[in-house]
């Protein structure tokens, strides 16, 4: 039987459930994802560092889970809520379940509570501060230690989740060649792997990515491009990255507020027009705030898999994989063109700077839900690039 497990809002819900992760107690955000399927790849992205996931789907965890899915070398969200949780996957690539993995990487999870609820709250309150905990039951208690949580706005998360010195990404590279993305052949290894396998591919372009909590899958569709990929700290200074001679720079994917990431903006600031850039998430926002817009948090952001964006020169509509809570706002500005448009409600989605070769957008195209609707933007940086080498 699995201990009781509890959850507590700031805002005064309390929901009793049942354990199925890690004992303990932890706070964060509570936000909540449409995605049906994916969970692994949801956990493992650090983009969800000081948050705790909400799943709509009313199952998780049927397929169990399976290294080559994860998405960074952990867990950083704070915690999982799900109405029902699988506890004996039956997949033939499963290595484990959800609930070990989930206990294995130290993350407390609550299942059997009604998640409509919660996510109906979310939808018409906003995002609101959370509790879970296994340890304590009481009800005030936990109310108090959830409005005691000190929320996403202002706060650096992507230091908190980046690589703290720099290295050569070599997935997907076998006897110095490059492979193909999906390559049943051509198994992925560890980005730090010691195995003989790191000759240097035959590779087009050199690639410096910022890491701000980068998914393996971003790096992995770089490499399928031809991309040689060296991935650098956030606090790495514009002369650095230069010095590694690139053909592009890329801007990752993480979490917290952009604003408070103001020393790579700075970064940022001197490196457009000097190389082609190209940011995804938050590394979108990074670009937009360099070239001089603004950003304001989302009532309860976009999370999921099935979120409509137009793509305004060819009003091409992609099915796109989103996972941020805040947005830019172009409004004054002057030097930034807005390329894609959010169907739901209207928000930026992609820019490109009119004065460099520059663009990004805010969702995921790595996450390939539509599923290739949106790889385009990974040759339009390889096309930049190759414009720029001549």
């Amino acid at each position: 039987m699995s201990k009781p497990a509890y959850l507590a809002t700031a805002d005064g819900l309390f929901f009793v459930g049942r354990a199925c992760g890690a004992e303990g107690q932890a706070g964060g955000e509570l936000c909540f994802n449409t995605s049906m399927s994916g969970y692994q790849e949801i956990v493992t992205d650090p983009s969800y560092g000081g948050q705790i996931i909400t799943m709509t789907a009313p199952q998780m965890g049927n397929y169990g889970v399976c290294d080559e899915d994860s998405q960074s070398r952990g867990v950083f969200a704070r915690g999982l809520v799900v109405r029902e949780m699988c506890h004996e996957p039956s997949n033939w690539r499963s290595q484990g379940s959800l609930p070990d993995y989930l206990r294995a990487q130290g993350v407390v999870a609550i299942e059997g509570i009604d998640t409509r609820a919660i996510v109906r709250h979310l939808r018409d309150r906003g995002a609101v501060n959370a509790v879970i905990s296994t340890e304590c039951s009481d009800r005030e208690t936990l109310l108090a230690a959830a409005r005691a949580e000190p929320g996403l706005v202002g706060r650096d998360l992507a230091a908190t989740v980046a690589c703290d010195r720099p290295y050569d990404f070599l997935e997907g590279v076998r006897g110095g060649q490059q492979s193909d993305l999906w390559s049943e052949s051509c198994p992925y290894v560890s980005p730090v792997s010691s195995q003989d396998d790191t000759e240097t591919p035959t590779a087009r372009f050199r690639v410096v990515a910022f890491d701000t909590g980068i998914k393996y899958d971003i790096l992995r569709n770089l490499r399928s491009c031809g991309c040689s990929v060296h991935v650098v700290p956030p606090t790495t200074s514009a002369e650095d990255v230069l010095a590694q001679h690139p053909d592009g720079i890329f801007l990752a994917n993480g979490p917290g507020d952009p604003d408070a990431v103001d020393y790579l903006c700075r970064t940022v600031r001197q490196l457009i027009g000097r190389r082609p850039l190209f940011g995804i998430c938050l590394g979108h926002q990074i670009l937009s705030l360099a070239a001089g817009a603004k950003t304001y948090k989302l009532k309860f952001g976009h999370r999921g898999g099935n979120h409509p964006v137009m793509y305004l020169p060819t009003g091409r509509v992609e099915i796109t994989a989103q996972n941020h809570g805040f947005a830019v706002d172009l409004d004054g500005t002057r030097d930034i063109e807005l390329t894609h448009l959010n169907l739901n409600d209207q928000t930026v989605e992609g820019i490109r700077l009119r004065t460099a070769p520059a663009f990004s957008v805010q969702y995921h195209p790595e996450a390939a839900p539509g599923p290739h609707d949106a790889h385009y933007v990974f040759t339009e940086f390889t096309r930049l690039m190759e414009e720029y080498t001549q």
